[in-house]
């Protein structure tokens, strides 16, 4: 009965699950770990997917796989985005397992697959591409409106996507929706409407704001689950990505991805310069105060953090000031600093000077470096506490992550008047991991509604209708 399986059809299409566009794969390498191997096909038969993998879990070598079979599969180029010093990495990493990969940094293409970082965008065409990848995706949130948008524009326009990263909106679920809007699922505002609950009551039926200006969108603070659809909305991402905090997440042994011991300490240093007005030093109250009070203490921190480090051992101190960067540098021995100010290629050059420790100590903000990198050879981290929990969780997970040998010191320099700063760090740390364990529980037990094919109740007419 034809009306049977359209209702069916209409019952479909409201899951909003998503059942994959992507092919068999083609050859998977033998390098890859049992999870790994899993995860990768997942995301080969999906076609547009996200794999959202602890750090160190081997996403480098996942996503290359992956273009890799695309590249078999479409006889087209690959083109991987990713962070500026992580770019050549991922060329060591290709080389390590036998995929070649192209660095191209003015927009050449080669057969195959090729890499750029993500601000170099604007020199690639999507048509010459079958399929993209986003490396550490969750950086997309740290660009402009402009730039964000077009990376999106550019995805859209190709059959093949992949998003990975280690922190998907740890502590904003609502922003999970610009990653399925760039895989081309459900949109970020049809996201909203459907799964959340705007508090302020900013946002019509329709999905339009009411009032000068869009909310900004912070879980907990103006949107909120409704009532039935927390588990719905777990769901939904599962049918589209993958989350995995260890092997065993994924029914594998964990023998070979067990963490050292993380020793996280916090240091108060002492404002000598108070606020106007103040005779005492008070908690900040609000971003304001709270940036007044840390420009106040750029000296007391700053000789904290190269006291702790000034120890002849090697060491990465993370900043967010230039001022701060640029003290730090001139009071650490053999310390270099990469800032904002550096051409590309001195970034490259002072990132590889770390690595391969001609440098002892880095001094860098996270927005220029807290994606992607490896730095398993240093195990001592000095860092300025900020709202970001994920430039604190990924500055951090350079250090500390699988393959790491040592246990890892983490040194947070802060001062009485941030006390609400670090407060709201460990708020977020609890968002976070709520995150992951309800999408790790869903993986398993996602809905399927199997069709109907037969009946076996004989069809009657109402007696209204004789």
């Amino acid at each position: 009965m034809t009306y049977s399986y359209s209702y069916q059809s209409f019952l479909e299409a409201k899951r909003h699950q998503n059942t994959g566009d992507g092919f068999v794969p083609i050859s998977l390498s033998s390098d890859l770990k049992d999870f790994q191997r899993l995860l990768t096909e997942w995301a080969i038969r999906q076609g547009r997917g996200a794999i959202f993998a602890n750090t160190g879990l081997g996403k480098t070598v996942m996503q290359l796989v992956w273009a890799e079979n695309v590249v078999a599969y479409t006889n087209r180029p690959v083109l991987i985005l990713a962070p500026l010093a992580v770019c050549p990495q991922t060329v060591q990493e290709g080389e390590k397992f036998g995929i070649e990969c192209h660095h191209s940094r003015d927009g050449t293409i080669k057969p195959g697959i090729n890499l750029t970082n993500y601000e170099k965008l604007h020199h690639f065409q999507a048509d010459d591409f079958s399929g993209l990848v986003c490396d550490e995706s969750a950086i997309l949130k740290s660009f402009d409106g402009i730039r964000r948008a077009a990376i999106t524009e550019f995805m859209r326009r190709l059959p093949y996507r992949l998003l990975c990263t280690a922190t998907p909106s740890p502590n904003d679920y609502v922003e999970l929706g610009t990653s399925s809007e760039a895989l081309g699922h459900l949109g970020h505002m049809d996201m909203l409407t459907r799964f959340f609950k705007n508090k302020q009551n900013t946002i019509d039926t329709k999905g339009h704001y009411r009032g000068h200006a869009a909310p900004r969108m912070f879980e907990g603070q103006q949107w909120r689950f409704k009532g039935h659809a927390e588990e719905p909305f777990w769901r939904w991402v599962c049918s589209w990505a993958r989350a995995v905090r260890s092997p065993s997440d994924m029914g594998c042994e964990d023998s070979e991805f067990l963490l050292p011991p993380l020793k996280e300490q916090q240091h108060m240093v002492i404002n000598r310069k108070q606020r106007d007005g103040m005779l005492f030093t008070l908690p900040s109250v609000g971003l304001r105060e709270q940036r007044e009070e840390r420009r106040l203490t750029i000296s007391e921190r700053c000789e904290k953090a190269a006291d702790l480090v000034n120890d002849g051992k090697t060491a990465v101190v993370w900043c967010h000031l230039n001022a701060e960067g640029d003290l730090l540098e001139k009071l650490i021995t053999d310390a270099i600093q990469i800032s904002g100010k550096d051409k590309d290629e001195m970034k490259e050059e002072k990132f590889d000077a770390f690595r391969t420790e001609q440098a002892r100590v880095l001094v860098i903000k996270p927005k220029i470096g807290a994606w992607g990198l490896n730095w398993q050879h240093c195990a001592h981290v000095v860092t300025f506490p900020s709202h970001s929990f994920e430039q604190y969780y990924q500055s951090i997970r350079r250090c500390w992550r699988y393959g790491q040998t040592q246990s890892v010191t983490v040194d947070i320099v802060t001062t009485e008047g941030e006390r609400d700063v670090l407060q709201n760090l460990q708020r977020k740390q609890g968002a976070a991991d709520r995150m992951f364990a309800s999408l790790v529980d869903n993986m398993s037990h996602e809905l399927i509604i199997e069709p109907v094919s037969s009946f076996t109740v004989p069809e009657e007419n109402p007696s209204w209708l004789s």
